[in-house]
Protein backbone atom coordinates (compact mmCIF):
# COMPACT_ATOMS: atom_id res chain seq x y z
CA UNK A 1 0.00 0.00 0.00
CA UNK A 2 1.16 3.53 -0.71
CA UNK A 3 2.39 5.09 2.56
CA UNK A 4 0.70 8.05 4.17
CA UNK A 5 3.25 10.64 5.29
CA UNK A 6 2.56 13.46 7.75
CA UNK A 7 4.35 16.82 7.71
CA UNK A 8 3.44 18.89 10.74
CA UNK A 9 4.22 22.46 11.69
CA UNK A 10 2.69 25.79 12.49
CA UNK A 11 2.74 26.87 8.81
CA UNK A 12 2.77 30.50 9.97
CA UNK A 13 2.71 31.08 7.01
CA UNK A 14 3.09 28.07 4.74
CA UNK A 15 5.93 28.76 2.28
CA UNK A 16 7.66 27.20 -0.70
CA UNK A 17 10.14 25.36 1.52
CA UNK A 18 7.29 23.47 3.21
CA UNK A 19 5.65 22.54 -0.10
CA UNK A 20 8.90 21.53 -1.78
CA UNK A 21 9.84 19.23 1.11
CA UNK A 22 6.38 17.66 1.11
CA UNK A 23 6.37 17.16 -2.65
CA UNK A 24 9.86 15.67 -2.87
CA UNK A 25 9.11 13.36 0.07
CA UNK A 26 5.96 12.22 -1.75
CA UNK A 27 8.10 11.36 -4.76
CA UNK A 28 10.91 9.62 -2.85
CA UNK A 29 8.52 7.54 -0.73
CA UNK A 30 5.77 7.16 -3.36
CA UNK A 31 3.48 8.46 -0.62
CA UNK A 32 0.51 10.69 -0.12
CA UNK A 33 1.47 13.57 2.16
CA UNK A 34 -0.83 15.36 4.61
CA UNK A 35 0.22 18.80 5.82
CA UNK A 36 -0.99 19.01 9.40
CA UNK A 37 -1.01 22.42 11.15
CA UNK A 38 -0.39 22.28 14.90
CA UNK A 39 -2.83 23.87 17.32
CA UNK A 40 -0.71 24.53 20.41
CA UNK A 41 2.88 23.52 19.58
CA UNK A 42 4.54 22.37 22.83
CA UNK A 43 8.10 23.41 21.84
CA UNK A 44 7.65 26.91 20.39
CA UNK A 45 5.72 30.19 20.81
CA UNK A 46 2.12 30.30 19.59
CA UNK A 47 1.55 31.20 15.93
CA UNK A 48 0.89 34.79 14.84
CA UNK A 49 -2.03 33.79 12.60
CA UNK A 50 -5.12 32.11 14.01
CA UNK A 51 -5.91 28.49 13.25
CA UNK A 52 -8.62 29.55 10.79
CA UNK A 53 -6.21 31.90 9.01
CA UNK A 54 -3.51 29.24 8.72
CA UNK A 55 -6.04 26.75 7.35
CA UNK A 56 -7.18 29.30 4.75
CA UNK A 57 -3.58 29.84 3.64
CA UNK A 58 -2.94 26.10 3.39
CA UNK A 59 -6.13 25.56 1.39
CA UNK A 60 -5.05 28.26 -1.07
CA UNK A 61 -1.51 26.85 -1.29
CA UNK A 62 -2.69 23.27 -1.91
CA UNK A 63 -5.45 24.02 -4.41
CA UNK A 64 -5.26 21.62 -7.34
CA UNK A 65 -2.83 19.21 -5.65
CA UNK A 66 -3.37 15.47 -5.76
CA UNK A 67 -0.52 14.09 -3.64
CA UNK A 68 -0.49 16.87 -1.02
CA UNK A 69 -3.52 17.59 1.14
CA UNK A 70 -4.57 19.35 4.33
CA UNK A 71 -5.33 17.52 7.58
CA UNK A 72 -6.81 19.67 10.37
CA UNK A 73 -7.20 17.03 13.07
CA UNK A 74 -4.74 18.65 15.47
CA UNK A 75 -6.64 21.93 15.28
CA UNK A 76 -9.82 20.10 16.22
CA UNK A 77 -8.31 18.65 19.41
CA UNK A 78 -8.00 20.69 22.60
CA UNK A 79 -4.69 21.12 24.37
CA UNK A 80 -1.10 20.72 23.15
CA UNK A 81 -0.49 18.99 19.81
CA UNK A 82 1.47 15.95 20.95
CA UNK A 83 2.66 13.95 17.96
CA UNK A 84 2.22 10.59 19.68
CA UNK A 85 -1.50 11.25 20.18
CA UNK A 86 -1.98 12.17 16.53
CA UNK A 87 -0.07 9.18 15.20
CA UNK A 88 -1.84 6.77 17.55
CA UNK A 89 -5.21 7.98 16.25
CA UNK A 90 -4.02 7.69 12.66
CA UNK A 91 -2.67 4.20 13.22
CA UNK A 92 -6.09 3.08 14.46
CA UNK A 93 -7.65 4.44 11.25
CA UNK A 94 -5.07 3.12 8.78
CA UNK A 95 -4.81 -0.52 9.79
CA UNK A 96 -1.66 -1.96 8.19
CA UNK A 97 -1.02 0.96 5.83
CA UNK A 98 2.51 2.38 6.29
CA UNK A 99 2.52 5.67 8.19
CA UNK A 100 5.52 8.01 8.02
CA UNK A 101 6.21 11.02 10.23
CA UNK A 102 8.33 13.53 8.28
CA UNK A 103 10.72 15.64 10.35
CA UNK A 104 13.76 17.79 9.66
CA UNK A 105 17.25 16.77 10.77
CA UNK A 106 17.31 19.17 13.73
CA UNK A 107 13.89 18.07 14.93
CA UNK A 108 14.91 14.43 14.67
CA UNK A 109 18.10 15.03 16.65
CA UNK A 110 15.88 16.49 19.39
CA UNK A 111 13.47 13.56 19.40
CA UNK A 112 14.40 12.43 22.95
CA UNK A 113 12.85 15.68 24.26
CA UNK A 114 9.46 14.82 22.72
CA UNK A 115 6.50 13.59 24.75
CA UNK A 116 6.57 9.72 24.90
CA UNK A 117 9.06 9.68 22.05
CA UNK A 118 9.96 5.99 22.23
CA UNK A 119 6.33 5.08 21.54
CA UNK A 120 6.49 6.78 18.13
CA UNK A 121 8.24 3.77 16.61
CA UNK A 122 5.33 1.54 17.55
CA UNK A 123 2.86 3.48 15.42
CA UNK A 124 4.84 5.05 12.57
CA UNK A 125 8.04 5.18 10.58
CA UNK A 126 10.13 8.33 10.74
CA UNK A 127 11.35 9.95 7.53
CA UNK A 128 14.14 12.43 8.21
CA UNK A 129 14.24 15.21 5.62
CA UNK A 130 17.92 15.60 4.75
CA UNK A 131 20.18 17.26 2.23
CA UNK A 132 21.06 14.81 -0.57
CA UNK A 133 24.09 12.76 0.45
CA UNK A 134 23.92 13.79 4.11
CA UNK A 135 24.61 11.27 6.87
CA UNK A 136 22.42 11.48 9.95
CA UNK A 137 24.30 12.69 13.04
CA UNK A 138 22.44 11.53 16.13
CA UNK A 139 22.88 11.99 19.88
CA UNK A 140 23.93 8.79 21.67
CA UNK A 141 20.51 8.03 23.17
CA UNK A 142 18.75 8.33 19.83
CA UNK A 143 21.49 6.49 17.97
CA UNK A 144 21.06 3.52 20.29
CA UNK A 145 17.26 3.61 20.00
CA UNK A 146 17.42 3.59 16.19
CA UNK A 147 20.48 1.38 15.71
CA UNK A 148 18.52 -1.49 14.12
CA UNK A 149 15.81 0.67 12.55
CA UNK A 150 17.62 2.63 9.81
CA UNK A 151 16.65 1.49 6.30
CA UNK A 152 16.57 2.91 2.75
CA UNK A 153 13.50 5.09 2.04
CA UNK A 154 11.88 2.54 -0.28
CA UNK A 155 11.68 0.00 2.55
CA UNK A 156 9.24 2.15 4.54
CA UNK A 157 6.49 0.82 2.28
CA UNK A 158 7.15 -2.77 3.39
CA UNK A 159 5.90 -2.52 6.99
CA UNK A 160 3.40 -0.32 8.87
CA UNK A 161 5.83 1.27 11.36
CA UNK A 162 9.09 1.08 13.25
CA UNK A 163 11.78 2.12 10.76
CA UNK A 164 13.83 5.27 10.18
CA UNK A 165 14.97 6.51 6.77
CA UNK A 166 16.80 9.55 5.47
CA UNK A 167 14.58 11.21 2.84
CA UNK A 168 16.71 13.48 0.61
CA UNK A 169 15.07 16.77 -0.35
CA UNK A 170 16.43 19.90 -1.99
CA UNK A 171 17.44 22.38 0.73
CA UNK A 172 15.68 25.75 0.44
CA UNK A 173 16.85 28.33 2.96
CA UNK A 174 13.45 29.90 3.64
CA UNK A 175 12.09 30.60 7.12
CA UNK A 176 8.59 31.60 8.15
CA UNK A 177 10.17 34.14 10.52
CA UNK A 178 11.90 35.93 7.64
CA UNK A 179 8.75 35.81 5.52
CA UNK A 180 6.75 37.39 8.37
CA UNK A 181 9.37 40.14 8.69
CA UNK A 182 9.15 40.94 4.99
CA UNK A 183 5.37 41.06 5.10
CA UNK A 184 5.43 43.31 8.18
CA UNK A 185 7.62 45.72 6.19
CA UNK A 186 4.96 45.88 3.49
CA UNK A 187 6.94 43.78 1.02
CA UNK A 188 5.57 40.97 -1.16
CA UNK A 189 7.83 37.88 -0.98
CA UNK A 190 6.13 36.46 -4.05
CA UNK A 191 8.68 33.77 -4.86
CA UNK A 192 9.02 32.57 -1.27
CA UNK A 193 5.30 31.88 -0.87
CA UNK A 194 2.85 29.77 -2.90
CA UNK A 195 1.20 31.79 -5.66
CA UNK A 196 -2.23 31.00 -4.22
CA UNK A 197 -1.51 33.20 -1.20
CA UNK A 198 -1.36 36.30 -3.42
CA UNK A 199 -4.75 35.71 -5.05
CA UNK A 200 -6.51 37.13 -2.00
CA UNK A 201 -4.55 39.81 -0.12
CA UNK A 202 -6.60 39.13 3.02
CA UNK A 203 -4.82 35.78 3.40
CA UNK A 204 -1.60 37.55 4.36
CA UNK A 205 -3.21 40.25 6.51
CA UNK A 206 -2.17 38.66 9.85
CA UNK A 207 1.44 39.59 9.09
CA UNK A 208 0.97 43.12 7.76
CA UNK A 209 1.87 46.24 9.80
CA UNK A 210 2.50 44.38 13.07
CA UNK A 211 4.11 46.63 15.68
CA UNK A 212 5.32 49.15 13.13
Amino acid sequence: MRPLAILGGTFDPVHIGHLNAAWEAAEVLDADVHLMPASVPPHRPPPVATAAQRVAMLRAALAGQSRLSLDTRELEREGPSYTIDTLTALRAELGARPLVLLVGEDAFAGLPTWHRWRELFGVAHIGVLTRPGAVLQLPAELREATRTRVVPPAMLADTPAGQVAAVPVTPLDISATHVRELLAEGRAPRYLLPAGLFVDEALLSPYRHRGG
